[in-house]
This record gives structure tokens, C-alpha cells and sequence, in this order.
């Protein structure tokens, strides 16, 4: 399942990308609405976890906003707001469920995959996919890095910058899509940095630097 975060708050947003991603979801993580919305142009997803709170705007009007134009994605809201009119506004509104903060992770995730699933955007076999380049094998529900039967060992923001190479291997990805997918919110070379070390384990001839883009990965 492929999910959009929206909340400002960096150790929640940190917390939930983790999470998800251990349970072999695809995570994007903004902290504005503005740059959701550009996500939401421009990408597909599964679900996406709205706070209410943001600093470009109230999460409420986004909401009405994106159901007015269409938008038929299962949306679950987290906020803070614990009052019976927010809640019943946001329900009203298009949220296909509404949790209060502080959550319990494990009931939060349990929430986002029913409302995916009743949405018919996720089923429990799901996670199986897997994707291949050359000699290596991806599999996303083990969350693994193969060769020839050996696994090699990543850590988890080389995972999902192979994951999200792989699954994306027709297309260059720019640096800011990379890093909103595998390490948001990082600070310098940080990317650099991963894609050294990504390349130090699986070996050269798998990803290409686009100069003045991004990077690819090289499938034949």
C-alpha cells in the first residue's frame, strides 16, 4: 500500500513513516498541505493520513476541498482536536475515519488498512510483490535484498531507495522525489550519502546518476 502523511510534527511524521514502512508500505511524508497537494497531482496512492493542524492551512478545508474536486482516495484523519463538532465536521466531510491523539500506533495502522480495504485499495496479500533488475531481487513483503539466492543486507533507507528505484525503474526520479520517499526531512547530502553506500553493497551498473536530474537505475 502506497500512503501519504501529512503532519507537521517531526518525531509523530518520523514515527509513522517507520512504521509503515516495517510493514512494507510505500510512504510519502510532507509537513504542508501545499506540497500534498502536489504529491497528490502528481503521484497515486492508497490512502493518506491527514492532520488537522498544519501550518499552511486548517487539514478541515483541505478536506472539503479534495472531496468537492473528486478526490475518492480513503482519507483518515489524526489530530488532537477531541471535540464531537471536529469530529462530526471531518466525518461529514469525507473522512473515512478519525483518530484522536495520542494513538497506539498498532491500532492506527489496524484503522488505515480497514479503511483501504473497504476502499478496495489494499487486501492482505498485497505486500507480495516483488521486483527484479538484472540479478537482484527485491522482495518488498520480506523487506529484502537478494542476488543469485544471497541476500544482501541494507539498512532501512537503503531499502526503500531500492524499492522505490525498482518500482520506478522506467523513470528518472528526481532527488526531491527520492527524498521525499526514502529520508524526508533530511538535511544535506544526506541522499548522496545513501546512494554511496547503496552502491558500495549491490555493486556498479545498477544506478545511474543523471547529472543535473537525479539517478535511475540501469535495467538492462
Amino acid at each position: 500500500m502506497k500512503v501519504c502523511i501529512v503532519e507537521d510534527d517531526l518525531a509523530l511524521g518520523r514515527s509513522l513513516q517507520s512504521a509503515l514502512q516495517d510493514a512494507g508500505h510505500e510512504v510519502v511524508w510532507v509537513r504542508r498541505l501545499i506540497d500534498a497537494r502536489h504529491w497528490l497531482r502528481e503521484d497515486s496512492f492508497d490512502a493518506l493520513l491527514l492532520d488537522l493542524s498544519l501550518p499552511d492551512g486548517d487539514g478541515l478545508n483541505a478536506l472539503r476541498h479534495w472531496r468537492a474536486e473528486g478526490l475518492r482516495l480513503p482519507i483518515l484523519v489524526i489530530t488532537a482536536r477531541d471535540s464531537i463538532e471536529d469530529r462530526l465536521t471531518g466525518l461529514d466531510l469525507g473522512a473515512d475515519d478519525y483518530v484522536l491523539k495520542p494513538f497506539i500506533t498498532a491500532e492506527l495502522l489496524a484503522r488505515l488498512r480497514a479503511v483501504a480495504r473497504r476502499a478496495g485499495r489494499w487486501s492482505e496479500d498485497a505486500g507480495s510483490n516483488r521486483w527484479t533488475c538484472k540479478d537482484l531481487l527485491l522482495d518488498d513483503a520480506r523487506m529484502t535484498l537478494s542476488r543469485k539466492g544471497q541476500q544482501i543486507h541494507l539498512s532501512k533507507t537503503e531499502f526503500a531507495l531500492m524499492r522505490t528505484l525498482m518500482r520506478y525503474a522506467e523513470r528518472v526520479l528526481t532527488r526531491s522525489e527520492l527524498e521525499a520517499r526514502a529520508l524526508p526531512h533530511s538535511e544535506g547530502q544526506a541522499l548522496d550519502v545513501h546512494i554511496f553506500n547503496l552502491r558500495k553493497k549491490i555493486g556498479e551498473g545498477y544506478v545511474r546518476t543523471v547529472r543535473g536530474i537525479g539517478y535511475t537505475l540501469e535495467s538492462e
